[in-house]
């Protein structure tokens, strides 16, 4: 492991992304989109949990959802670097609406059987590695370096605020359309993304001449050994690689199962206000990293924060009382949202111009990818030991393994 200096991620003023027409008009459409992802979740998980109840079938979520990040994300980040991200995200918005069309079949028809909801998962998890990495490079095109770092943030914002927006709107559209309708109106949220994309700000075509052919599973040695002597790169690229492994949000998957055991009210509201609370979190750090702007992104930094993280999630496993791991979700948010969006910045500002969507999608890799293994540490482990023991188990494992990275940077720097 490299050592970790201190490479500040330069501040932009508040907000300075949003001065980018283009941009506001992404941000607009990326939280549709991301609160249609997440009504999906909240729609797809409580019908599936209520007619199953399998925590191994949670795990699959998990499992399904990132696995295609861990064997795609570098190719794709390839695609993104020779063609056109912008058509590439928007095969991912088409995937996104015919996996919401196919819940809504299934439950309307009331045929759904387990196999059928891991096919529907699987085309989720594809759709979502066609979105993300290329729509990362496509921020670089948006505002180019100086703003990236907010960018990043305000992107993640409105991540968690389709996170925290998604099972507000959810609840609200099962209520009123029941979930079988429900979740085929869902389907309209993905279309401002999938139209404003054939409008969208396209790169300089100056750049194409210098980026390389994709080579499919190659790329990811070939990336791995440009990255090598890069310690910005490397320290986070395994940082995303740990917390994702480790933990990743596969405790989303199993909230239903949380919500049940913390015994408080119905429910299918305090599952929502669990998921709110982690969103809400989640916001709030970014409005505070955006409006205050004096927090350096260094390596170290991220790494404290991903600590954090660590303890808060360690916490809410412990605890049987529902307004404290309300309390210790919101932390768990704001932490998470910090060290990730840092992470992110300081990968796609030190990366190689001619290879950035491949070392973007190295980063994916191991921050969104590894996440399929957290659907067998939280969720298949779960079944077996429980769910509170095994995120506790995985939490403190994790925290072990980022005092270690800390002090080895702490070491060497």
């Amino acid at each position: 492991m490299n050592p970790l200096p201190q490479n500040p991620v330069v501040a932009s003023g508040s907000f300075a992304a949003m001065k980018s027409v283009p941009y506001r008009l992404q941000f607009t459409a990326y939280v549709l989109a991301m609160m249609a992802d997440n009504i999906e979740h909240v729609i797809s998980y409580w019908v599936v949990f209520q007619k199953f109840h399998s925590p191994t079938l949670g795990g699959f979520a998990v499992l399904s959802h990132w696995l295609p990040f861990l064997l795609f994300s570098v190719a794709v980040g390839g695609l993104a670097d020779r063609f056109d991200p912008r058509r590439i995200i928007q095969c991912g918005m088409l995937l996104f609406i015919v996996a919401s069309a196919g819940w809504g079949f299934f439950f309307l028809t009331d045929t759904i059987e387990m196999w059928h909801a891991m096919l529907l998962l699987v085309i989720h998890g594809c759709a979502g590695v066609l979105w993300q990495t290329p729509n990362q490079l496509l921020l670089y095109d948006l505002v180019g370096p100086a703003d990236l770092p907010s960018a990043v943030r305000l992107n993640a914002m409105a991540r968690y605020l389709g996170i925290l927006v998604g099972p507000a709107v959810g609840g609200v559209i099962m209520l009123t359309l029941g979930p079988s309708h429900g979740i085929i109106f869902n389907t309209l949220f993905y279309l401002p993304m999938l139209l404003w994309l054939f409008w969208a700000p396209v790169r300089d075509k100056s750049l194409a001449a210098r980026r390389f052919a994709v080579r499919g599973f190659a790329d990811i040695v070939l990336t791995i050994r440009a990255i090598g002597k890069q310690p910005v790169l490397t320290a986070m690229t395994w940082l995303a690689g740990l917390t994702s492994f480790m933990i990743g949000n596969a405790y989303h998957a199993q909230m239903p199962g949380f919500a049940g055991d913390l015994g408080h009210g119905d429910p299918g509201v305090s599952y929502s206000v669990l998921l709110a609370a982690d969103a809400a979190g989640a916001l709030l750090a970014g409005i505070a990293l955006e409006s205050w702007g004096r927090l350096k992104g260094t390596p170290r930094t991220a790494i404290t924060l991903a600590m954090l993280w660590s303890v808060a999630l360690l916490g809410f496993a412990a605890v049987r009382i529902y307004p404290v791991a309300i309390v210790l979700l919101f932390f768990a948010g704001f932490f998470e949202l910090s060290f990730n969006t840092m992470a992110q910045a300081l990968v796609q500002l030190n990366a190689p111009h001619d290879i950035r969507g491949r070392v973007v999608g190295l980063y994916n890799m191991a921050g969104l990818g590894m996440r399929a293994f957290s659907g067998i540490t939280v969720g298949v482990f779960g079944a077996a030991i429980g769910i509170h023991w095994s995120l506790g188990l995985s939490a403190a494992v994790l925290l072990a393994l980022l005092v270690l990275l800390h002090r080895r940077g702490a070491r060497t720097a």
